[in-house]
């Protein structure tokens, strides 16, 4: 462009609080979230639709913390949940255009964002030595209309995967692995190299009905020439992310190189296409290609180094970080960097044994004071990235990036300051906003209910169904998680034996208040068993922990006896199944030898004494998610309490501006946008789905100052055009979507000022 051209298109300059660039998921999260703590923000995104690697043009299952079911009660809550929660409704065939419009009403729903689509950031004006920079703009080019925009806020976020801005703006950033030495990762290369993840083209076929020829391009890789027909699985069945494994580029500059692995992709698939429909080894004749990605998917680029960098160690340690703001819970997720065309499978897997904590301190610059990061580009090694590159977790990654810098922006100081100084406000935040992050505590002083005394019309006190409903035979050990609250006395349980036996169960704590997987022993106890049908079996194992907390009951196999299932699930009980580890398999991780069974059911059985982990008070403070227990008050069954009712109630009068209330969508349900496996519930049926909300006064009148039906999500807020005075708060719950109980995570009642 000429001096000429420019002066005939002027620079528009927007202004703005903060400027996310970059509309993947993490940047969607991040816009969203700032949006709602009342900030101005331009959302920048270079491409024609929201969404990156999720969107219509790359079509990449968005996957998170339950690493596809591997981590119980882990799906993402706040704004990642809900998109989740919204394309179960509206899309539940995973169609990615409807994904797209997903991503895209949210966004448009949002009164505070402004969005640009097809704008291409090209330059970033930024000052200062190099050990603290700070951005003054951003500017770029929308194709199309052919504007020149200039972006100008007091906050940036850099949420574009490659991290364009924060390499312009002089930012220090990491590309390729660290050597094994520097963090002392067992996984990391001895010495330190530039080699990445490569990126990835998909395509979906369709059978049309009948036999469709396929004349293959003059560049179309001849894969027999490679490894691929005997290392990488290809079958008619496939289609879509299920070739994620069609990967290149690790080993070049996956941006300067991008073009060439853009053509090398294409040749591979249009290749594999050509072995598919005429090598004579499949049942293809009337498949067709129905769609081809045009551009690659990229895995990873710049990380830029924040406070804190996140390790290996910190992944499958869990590391219980002070600023913690977000988790994750995928395997550290490696692949080779020759790709498809590498000898060695296509990626590695080391899951923790639960979820992990991300820090606030790794998610913003340590030298550039006014950006944050958001998504593959944390502050994070090329080992710990395998896991955190996700992009359910990078978009809880983005809400709380989103957070932090609309604190940091409204208070005026650096993300370093906030990170240090005023990370209870932060945690504060994320807690209001339903955010993923975990075992952090509901303790803010202006929601009255932390203060106020819970009732309920009733409380389940049991764990398991008494009626079966079906048999799951001990072929091989059972393994139950059950919440201990407060103690643990016996364990009963619905049997069949076929002869007289011994019944054993052993009790182990697990390591961690979010694992669901076995740690240490701590009691066992056998029964003799005689034969009969239907019988139930009480098995004195007794622990009494110092706090509540998950035990992970072992029911030894015995090949004589079956345990009685029961319709469920119940919140906070999980069953798996164990099997034994051959030799040649190369890691320990619990996971591969628990398997979860029964999923939607539970084992018939009885803890002695009543447990408690489903009481009124459970929905009041403590925490919004599970955590070492279910955390959510749940009722009697319907049956017996027809209209469920919690309740709030003070000495004092208080004054209320806002009620909201976070319903159970159930954490363990694995969803994912495009249908990786299909979840058979368009709205979860542990939702409540009608309800309404009564302030008591002084006199005892009951004023209805809320009333919803046919509710299909799990965070409502309900701010009171008037605020009112009461004594006291009742949640009426009249239906669900199809729950037996009534299921609540939390009630707030947030005062006139919050």
């Amino acid at each position: 462009m000429t001096s000429h051209d420019v002066d005939l298109i002027p620079l528009e300059t927007v202004h703005s609080d903060i400027t996310v660039v970059g509309g993947g998921l993490a940047g969607v999260c991040a816009a969203l979230a700032a949006a709602r703590q009342g900030m101005r923000v331009a959302l920048v995104q270079n491409r024609p639709v929201l969404g990156g690697n999720s969107s219509s043009e790359v079509r990449v299952w968005v996957c998170g913390a339950t690493a596809h079911g591997v981590q119980h009660y882990a799906r993402e809550t706040g704004i990642m949940g809900e998109l989740f929660v919204e394309n179960q409704f509206t899309n539940p065939e995973g169609n990615p255009y409807y994904w797209d419009l997903v991503l895209l009403e949210a966004v448009r729903a949002e009164p505070g964002i402004e969005l640009f689509l097809n704008t291409d950031v090209r330059e970033v004006d930024a000052d200062g030595p190099s050990e603290d920079r700070r951005i003054r703009s951003v500017s770029g080019w929308q194709m199309g209309s052919e504007r020149r925009l200039q972006f100008r806020s007091t906050t940036y976020i850099d949420a574009s995967g490659d991290g364009i801005v924060g390499f312009l703006a002089g930012a220090q950033y990491r590309t390729g692995r660290e050597s094994r030495a520097e963090y002392q990762e067992s996984w990391a290369p001895e010495s330190a190299d530039a080699e990445t993840l490569g990126s990835t083209i998909l395509f979906y076929v369709k059978d049309v009905g009948y036999p469709v020829k396929y004349v293959p391009p003059s560049f179309a890789r001849d894969i027999t020439e490679t490894s691929i027909p005997t290392l990488r699985d290809i079958h008619e069945g496939a289609n879509g992310c299920d070739y994620w494994w069609i990967e290149w580029g690790g080993d070049r500059d996956v941006v300067a190189n991008n073009e060439e692995i853009r053509d090398e992709l294409q040749a591979a698939i249009y290749g594999i296409w050509d072995y598919l429909k005429n090598s004579g080894k499949f049942d293809a004749d009337n498949l067709t290609l129905e769609w081809i990605g045009a551009v690659p998917g990229k895995r990873e680029y710049r990380r830029f180094l924040g406070d804190h960098v996140l390790t290996q160690h910190d992944v499958l340690g869990q590391t219980p970080f002070e600023d913690r703001v977000a988790f994750g819970g995928w395997s550290i997720d490696l692949h080779p960097p020759g790709g498809m065309y590498a000898t060695e499978k296509g990626s590695r897997h080391w899951h923790p044994d639960g979820n992990y904590h991300i820090p606030l301190r790794s998610l913003y610059s340590r030298n550039v004071s006014n950006m944050w990061m958001a998504g593959r580009n944390i502050s994070a090694t090329h080992v710990a990235f395998g896991s955190t590159r996700v992009m359910a977790t990078c978009g809880v990654i983005g809400e709380a990036a989103g957070i932090g810098a609309a604190l940091s922006t409204r208070r005026g100081c650096t993300p370093r300051e906030l990170a240090t100084e005023h990370i209870h406000d932060v945690r504060r935040t994320l807690v209001r906003a339903d955010a993923s992050v975990l075992g952090v505590r509901h303790d803010d002083p202006a929601d009255l209910a932390v203060t106020a005394r819970a009732a309920a019309s009733s409380h389940l006190t049991a764990l398991g169904g008494s009626e079966s409903a079906g048999r799951w035979a001990l072929s091989s050990a059972l393994g139950v998680v059950v919440p201990v609250d407060p103690a643990l006395e016996g364990v009963e349980l619905l049997i069949d034996a076929d002869q007289d036996t011994e019944l054993v169960i052993d009790v182990h704590e697990v390591s961690r208040p979010q694992n669901y997987v076995p740690h240490q022993k701590v009691v066992g106890a056998s029964v003799h068993v005689r034969a009969g049908a239907a019988q139930w079996v009480d098995v004195p194992v007794r622990w009494d922990p110092d706090t509540p907390q998950n035990a992970f009951l072992v029911v030894h196999a015995n090949p004589h006896l079956s345990v009685h299932t029961s319709p469920g699930p119940f919140p906070g009980v999980v069953a798996l199944t164990y099997r034994e580890l051959s030799q040649a398999e190369p890691y320990t991780e619990q996971w591969r030898a628990w398997k979860q069974v029964l999923r939607r059911n539970a084992p018939c059985l009885r803890l002695t004494p009543a447990t408690h982990a489903y009481s009124a008070d459970k929905a009041i403070g403590g925490y919004a998610r599970p955590w070492a227990g279910p955390q959510m008050w749940v009722s009697q069954p319907l049956t017996v309490d027809p209209e469920p009712q919690l309740e709030l109630r003070w000495d004092q009068s208080v004054t209320i501006g806002e009620v909201a209330v976070i319903f159970d969508d159930d954490l363990d349900e694995d969803l994912i946008n495009l249908h990786h496996h299909r979840t058979p519930f368009d709205v979860l049926p542990t939702l409540v789905r009608d309800y309404r909300i009564e302030a008591v006064d002084e006199a005892g009148t009951r004023v209805v100052i809320a009333e919803i039906t046919a509710n299909r999500v799990r965070h409502r807020r309900h701010r009171l055009a008037t605020p009112v005075t009461a004594t006291g708060l009742r949640l009426v719950v009249t239906g669900t979507n199809g729950a037996p109980h009534a299921r609540v995570v939390s009630l707030r009642a947030w005062d006139a000022q919050g």
